[in-house]
């Protein structure tokens, strides 16, 4: 199905739509909201929140000169109208493929995209960085945040407010609160206040009534200026953001361009402080499907735009996700004292079965990573079992926490790191590179890491048993590679790692996901006469001594093999057999890592491919090293 799309066809950047009267606008939404659903349908990608935005893109760029005037989305998947109207439509149908457009914002894909975003709540910090940078340079551009999608519920978005709110720099926020988390739906009046609220004339007055009062005596000025901010609070419930600093303008209907583009004309000229403007959308406006689903289209496959359904590939294995999930259930039923914490992620860390299971067991506490991991401190700290379960790329956000407040105290917190490792499609921003790297550095940690499914069930279960020290283990995005699973789990001796296959010339060391690639590499090793042992290593800390030492001294080669950034594994292994005196006696060692870059987007196999990580690049890495070695020796054995 091809939208039908005529007057979109006119418009290739901002300029062009920025030539339309405003009566054309309303179908100029109409036809972009078309060709959103049309273009997700063939890519997949996210929609709901998308298609909620798609007449305050309009108006943006209608108001707005953009790129002249900064335009920051937060969070950034909320950006696939943006991308239409600023000269992508032709590359559109491209997202979050390999070499096509980014799922997110991006810097260096358009001059449209000022700033990148993928996390939520970056975008308030970054535009006052340029309100100020514009200001010191003595620039007079607008600078724009859209913020919402549950951004609000991060912590880092109140620290910017905090700050623009004690400056004078021209800055405009526009909360997209598209769950009626703030304010209730709005309508013809809330829309009049808004447009009087923010005109010139009101702005005037207030300024004038401002400096009138500094006439009057101290108390008498205060009591002025708080009674004019709460009588507009008590109307509008921008109270909060006053307090904050910022002149609060709203709530208004997302959705109406007569109501919108006036408000934004009229914040447009205000040149004086910061200013909020609350806008209430609906997420999957226009299309049944994602109105009536939200969860469901938030992110979707490839759909079919008539029936609204998702083609989904059949698995013949679990999913890592859900298999933790379903073990998560298990171990709580065992044990009344654990808990599970998610960060606004539980269907995407299998949280949801916990929740359904124990309701009041679960917390959801939105998007703050930071304020997770030392909640989760505090309920280790009185004796339960907390899971965090937290997305390697977002468990970054709270790298505070997990150092000061469970490592630097040795609380039991237990980490189960979802999307550990390449991610496909969502590209480098939520790729699981650096976890095993910036928590294996920190005294008290426990690291593990699953190489099948199976191996997530024991590692689940050892962590609700195991409370000597935090515990982490990772897990990769997608499907489990088919092993027979375990009908009762066990426990797993702390640092201790186990043998697959026993092989004599070379030793292939693996932590993590890549394991089953090891096990095809030792099949095509033996076919070239190279009789390889296949190691799984499970934890990373503490390391299994007896085994790296074991692999090292009865193998010409040893390769480690993980999918995570150099720093990690590997150099925990080096780092090792260095102190050991293992390297002097002429073993042949390399680390299979993933590469020093950020990956973008791209299928999962074209990613191990291009990261060298498929069993024919373990293999040939591993040939490459035995015959390198063998002619140092002087011919092969």
């Amino acid at each position: 199905m091809t939208a039908d799309t005529p007057l979109l066809d006119t418009v290739a950047t901002p300029d062009d739509l920025r030539k339309l009267k405003p009566e054309q606008l309303q179908q100029l939404a109409d036809e972009l909201r078309a060709e959103v659903i049309d273009a997700v349908s063939a890519t997949g990608g996210h929609l709901g929140s998308g298609l909620g935005v798609v007449e305050l893109t309009t108006a943006i760029h209608y108001v707005f000169n953009t790129p002249d005037d900064k335009l920051i989305w937060d969070v950034g998947h909320q950006c696939y109208p943006h991308k239409i109207l600023t000269g992508r439509r032709d590359r559109i149908r491209t997202l979050r493929q390999k070499d096509g457009l980014s799922g997110f914002t991006k810097r260096s894909e358009s001059e449209y995209d000022p700033f990148g975003a993928a996390h939520a709540a970056t975008s308030i910090s970054a535009a006052l960085g340029m309100a100020v940078a514009r200001d010191l340079k003595k620039e007079d551009n607008r600078i724009v945040a859209v913020i919402g999608d549950g951004s609000m519920s991060a912590g880092m978005a109140y620290e910017a407010m905090n700050n623009a709110g004690d400056r004078a720099s021209q800055l405009t926020v526009i909360l997209n609160d598209n769950d009626m988390s703030i304010a209730p739906p709005v309508g013809a009046m809330s829309a009049y206040l808004a447009r009087v609220a923010s005109s010139g004339s009101y702005i005037g007055f207030r300024n004038f009534a401002k400096q009138l009062a500094r006439r009057f005596p101290k108390q008498l000025e205060k009591v002025a200026a708080k009674a004019e901010e709460y009588g507009r609070g008590m109307v509008t419930g921008g109270t909060m953001f006053e307090e904050l600093g910022f002149y609060y303008v709203g709530p208004i209907d997302g959705h109406n361009l007569d109501h919108l583009i006036p408000v934004l004309e009229n914040v447009r000229e205000i040149k004086d402080g910061p200013v909020l403007v609350h806008v209430v959308t609906q997420k999957g406006k226009g299309y049944e499907f994602a109105e009536n689903a939200g969860d469901k289209y938030h992110g979707v496959a490839k759909f079919d735009v008539v029936s609204g359904k998702q083609h989904k590939a059949k698995g013949n294995a679990p999913s890592y996700t859900s298999v933790f999930g379903d073990q998560l259930v298990k171990e709580a039923a065992r044990d009344e004292r654990i808990v599970g914490i998610t960060a606004a992620m539980p269907a995407g860390t299998g949280l949801d079965k916990f929740m359904k299971a124990y309701p009041a067991r679960c917390f959801d506490v939105g998007i703050a990573e930071q304020h997770a991991v030392t909640f989760a401190g505090g309920l280790a700290a009185e004796g339960l079992i907390p899971f965090a379960a937290i997305y390697s790329t977002f468990l970054q956000r709270a790298y505070d926490s997990v150092v000061h407040d469970v490592a630097l105290q040795n609380l039991p917190v237990r980490f189960a790191l979802d999307r550990a490792g390449l991610v496909g499609a969502d590209g480098a921003t939520h790729a699981g590179a650096f976890d095993t790297a910036f928590l294996g550095c920190l005294p008290n940690m426990v690291l593990m890491a699953a190489g099948d499914e199976a191996e997530l069930v024991h590692m689940t279960h050892t962590a609700a048993r195991y409370d000597e020290h935090p515990i982490a283990f990772r897990f990769p995005r997608g499907e489990g590679v088919g092993v027979e699973m375990p009908e009762t789990p066990k426990f797993l001796e702390i640092g201790k790692g186990r043998v697959l296959k026993e092989g004599t010339k070379v030793a292939l060391l693996s932590y993590g996901g890549r394991l089953n690639e090891c096990l095809k590499a030792a099949e095509m090793l033996g076919a070239k006469g190279l009789s390889t042992t296949v190691a799984d290593a499970r934890f990373a800390k503490p390391l299994d001594h007896d085994l790296v030492r074991s692999l090292a001294s009865e193998h010409e080669v040893l390769l480690t093999v993980e999918e995570g950034s150099e720093g990690g594994f590997g150099a925990f292994v080096l780092h090792f057999l260095a102190k050991d005196g293992t390297l002097d006696q002429g073993l042949k060692v390399r680390t299979l890592t993933l590469p020093d870059r950020y990956q973008d987007q791209a299928g999962p196999r074209d990613m191990y491919d291009e990261a060298r990580l498929t069993a024919e690049h373990i293999a040939s890495c591993a040939a490459t090293l035995f015959e390198g070695a063998a002619s140092v020796a002087g011919g092969v054995a």
